[in-house]
């Protein structure tokens, strides 16, 4: 049963039951709670959990839950004949190769200077930046990244806690750069048996890859039970585009 009015949180307060989130008859539909702190610490607990920080400037920290999720599981990935093209093409050069990880302050700050979709201004604030480039720091938030000629064209970040990986957002500074980066983490994903990537909420966009909605209950179980198993190993090998090209 959702909570009339979210709790507010004290710093390392515990977190309410994901059950306690705001319905969607509300006016803010999955929000969970309001407060607490963006250290390392509370935002790993957050993840496991299926929580996630989101807010604009100006704003207390607010946390969410929504129900239902929008997730993306590799498998279901939808390769778009133009964006194979674009792999392809991609592949064949010696000049374009995706990173991981060696260049994440970039790419959070380039996210953070392009709004999602449908969306006026940026969720990404200042405070937001050095939290993930300190959670990146702990090994929690990785970055895959499209380099083209030498420059960073485009890319994403994401969270992983043990096997559970959570997409946050991604960015492009050339057509397609971030299409092909989070085509780089399908592929990852699939090589390091990854069930389903969180998107946190529902887009157009997302759906048009092959991401569907699904239960809160079910989320937060895979995401209890992934949370337990290894993680990625967080490097791509071009080999890894066969499990999206082949299928």
């Amino acid at each position: 049963m959702a909570a009339d009015n979210p709790p507010w949180l004290a710093e390392n307060a515990p977190f309410p039951d994901p059950e306690m989130a705001w319905d969607q008859h509300s006016d803010a539909p999955g929000l969970l709670a309001i407060g607490a702190s963006l250290d390392t610490p509370t935002l790993v607990d957050a993840y496991s959990k299926g929580i996630f920080p989101w807010f604009s400037d100006g704003q207390p920290i607010l946390w969410w839950s929504p129900d239902p999720r929008m997730v993306l599981r590799p498998t279901h990935f939808k390769l778009h004949r133009s964006l194979r093209k674009t792999i392809n093409r991609f592949r064949a050069s010696t000049t374009c190769e995706i990173r991981v990880d060696s260049a994440f302050e970039s790419v959070i700050a380039a996210c953070a200077s392009s709004p999602r979709l449908g969306q006026a201004g940026t969720w990404i604030v200042p405070a937001m930046v050095q939290a993930y480039i300190d959670l990146h720091h702990a090994g929690f938030a990785h970055s895959i990244e499209t380099w083209v000629d030498g420059k960073l064209e485009g890319g994403l970040y994401c969270v992983a806690v043990g096997n559970a990986v959570f997409g946050e957002s991604m960015f492009a500074h050339s057509t397609n750069a971030s299409k092909v980066a989070l085509t780089a983490l399908v592929a990852l994903c699939r090589e390091h048996g990854v069930a389903l990537i969180d998107c946190q909420q529902n887009t157009r966009h997302l759906a048009s890859l092959g991401a569907s909605e699904i239960p809160r209950a079910e989320f937060l179980a895979h995401i209890r039970l992934a949370q337990k198993h290894t993680g990625p190993v967080w490097q791509f090998s071009p080999l890894y585009w066969t499990y999206v090209l082949s299928a």
